[in-house]
């Protein structure tokens, strides 16, 4: 039987199913993960414990015979137990007297101590708060071939943008009245901004606006750039479809359900990477599993699952790739990294819930988590 319960952020109705074993469900309205209410998880199975009453055994009265055994081994042991009291003393008497140091010592354990924490991550700049610099629920990132970091507020539209040392630059505002879902920058400094189920374009530095771009490719909800100067793109009307669009705006490739197309399960909402090569891949949230497509749209290989082991994914919401083919798929965890094939190499951990990724020219990480801005060096190999 489906219930419903309120999203504790938005207030959206939430649509579950009891039977299902899951503990949290995604908010499609506002992207926050609410934990289901106790009495909607599978009852825990009761352990049954049963106490028995031993039976008394009946027997008669000791004999003579086992007494008297008893009293002479409790007088042997006596007897034993002084002897080597008394040749104890009168080896140390001996050893004191020569001048012979007594090397016997008390054994005492080594001291273990407490494990530690490994020491969390330093934000790279930003913290709480709505100054220049200070984010609210900042859950996209994106940056030029200058360095320069743009950051947008999922509400709002305010995106800050700072200089590669994370120094505060300026900041303008896009649509001010709809969540912002996605943020790509390419490497003129032109930004993309997924709002309304359009993608928008703006000039970096001043917030200009220039127009709207991939018309005809539906109502999208991702997008990322790509080294060519075109874009990636999910769209959703009526099927999970994932695009490619050129420089000149128009749509020229589309992978018609994408994720559904492979699972037979549908896909509500999909975060978009491309490589150096071309290679696209759809990070399916509610399928939580990377599916990766050749540059002309041929399906390759999906990797990841439901779970919290390595590998698999709680709640995942970004993904990106750097300059050697890796892929990086934010989760609860942290950010998992996987080689082009899907194999899994490792995790970097985040303080908070890392919600948007982004590499730039140097192969670093930067990593937006909601109120601070991360960024890690990433092997070259």
């Amino acid at each position: 039987m489906i219930k419903t319960l309120q999203c504790p952020t938005c207030g959206a109705p939430l649509e579950y199913d009891p039977e299902s074993g899951g503990e949290t469900i995604r908010c499609h309205f506002c992207n926050c993960t609410a934990m289901l209410p106790e009495r909607s998880r599978p009852a825990e199975p009761q352990l049954r414990v049963s106490f028995s009453r031993p039976q008394r055994r009946t027997s008669g009265s000791p004999t003579v015979a086992l007494v008297v055994v008893g009293i002479i081994l409790a007088v042997a042991g006596l007897i034993v137990f002084s002897i080597v009291r008394a040749v104890n003393r009168t080896v140390s008497t001996a050893t004191r007297a020569v001048g012979i140091k007594d090397t016997r010592t008390t054994f005492n354990p080594p001291s273990v101590p407490p494990p530690t924490r490994p020491a969390e991550p330093a934000p790279f700049f930003g913290s709480e708060g709505i100054g220049p610099g200070h984010f609210k629920d900042a859950r996209s990132i994106a940056l030029d071939a200058e360095g320069r970091i743009y950051v947008g507020e999922y509400s709002g539209g305010r995106i800050q943008v700072f200089d590669s040392s994370g120094k505060f630059l300026t900041q303008w505002t896009a649509d001010a009245k709809m969540p912002l879902r996605g943020l790509a920058a390419d490497r003129r400094g032109t930004v993309y901004v997924v709002q309304r189920g359009t993608i928008m374009r703006y000039e970096g530095m001043t917030g200009r606006q220039l127009g709207a771009t991939g018309a005809g490719g539906g109502r999208y909800d991702d997008v990322v750039a790509t080294p060519d100067g075109g874009l990636v793109a999910f769209s959703y009307q009526a099927r999970d479809d994932v695009v490619r669009i050129d420089p000149s705006g128009q749509v020229t490739k589309t992978i018609r359900a994408a994720v559904s197309g492979q699972t037979d399960r549908s896909e509500l909402s999909i975060r978009v990477a491309a490589d150096g090569e071309g290679n696209i891949y759809a990070l399916g949230e509610f399928n939580d599993a990377v599916f990766k497509f050749s540059p002309d749209g041929r399906f390759l290989t999906r990797f990841g699952g439901d779970g919290d082991e390595p590998g698999l994914f709680r709640a995942p919401g970004a993904i990106a790739c750097d300059n050697q083919g890796r892929v990086y798929v934010a989760d609860f965890k942290g950010v998992q990294i996987f080689d082009p094939n899907g194999r899994y190499i490792g995790l970097i951990k985040v303080k908070g819930a890392a919600s948007g990724l982004a590499f730039n020219d140097r192969n670093e990480l930067f990593v937006v988590a909601r109120t601070a801005v991360y960024k890690f060096p990433v092997d070259k190999r």
